[in-house]
């Protein structure tokens, strides 16, 4: 791990800025949560109690991410927003491959997303995987959020190779039953209804922990 610090202790790193910015929108998403002016605040407080679970300290990058769902639009999207926010304002690309639902732009600037960096592919069932692979792939994008239905391990894996490949975080929703099938995913959780938690099944690199996140769980909408 590099320093966080300069030599002389008088001034911070690269890596010093950047974890007092992170330090920093932590708390004033903590600020909005007390002062309930934050859309969804309890899905925030549930994504930052996650990323203290996970051995990276968020979602890991250059990997694919799996989120298992019992239906769509029950507020997965959410759990996203706040790095969604961060990869945005930093003019960095984020793809949204073929989702079940259009996303709402207005509710995503309200949780501080750049809508301007967000490109939505139009893809059928049977080019979405395609188009999903070759987004990961392209080296030129923050973060791909997709969903490849009945993908199988293979497919799932091809995956997983280009998230690495283009250095990007990929987000793959699938149905919660596929939970017992095997996965190259370096991060799988599944979004429970009874009770309303999250739960990480796999975490390469570390121990997925035993102790399930409470999620408010939102009523089937578009996201």
């Amino acid at each position: 791990m590099r320093e966080e610090w300069t030599s002389d202790g008088d001034h911070p790193s690269v890596d010093g800025y950047q974890r007092l910015a992170e330090v920093a929108f932590r708390e004033i998403v903590r600020n909005l949560v007390r002062e309930e002016h934050f859309q969804g605040a309890v899905v925030v407080v549930a994504a930052l109690a996650l990323d203290e679970v996970l051995p990276w300290g968020g979602w890991p990058e250059a990997a694919l991410t799996e989120l298992l769902l019992p239906v769509d639009g029950i507020g997965e999207l959410h759990l996203l927003l706040p790095t969604l926010a961060r990869l945005t304002q930093a003019s960095q690309d984020i793809a949204v491959v073929a989702p079940p639902y259009l996303p709402y732009p207005a509710g995503w600037r309200q949780g501080g997303v750049d809508f301007a960096h967000v490109h939505l592919i139009d893809a059928n069932a049977r080019d979405a995987l395609w188009a999903s692979e070759q987004c990961l792939r392209a080296g030129c994008l923050a973060a791909v959020l997709c969903w490849p239905g009945h993908a199988d391990d293979r497919a799932l894996r091809r995956l997983q190779v280009a998230a690495d490949t283009g250095g990007v975080m990929g987000f793959a929703f699938r149905d919660l039953k596929v939970a017992r099938n095997p996965s190259p995913a370096a991060l799988r959780i599944a979004i429970e209804t009874a009770p309303a938690q999250l739960r990480v099944l796999k975490c390469r690199g570390g121990l997925a922990p035993a102790r399930a996140i409470a999620f408010p769980i939102h009523a089937p909408a578009a996201a």
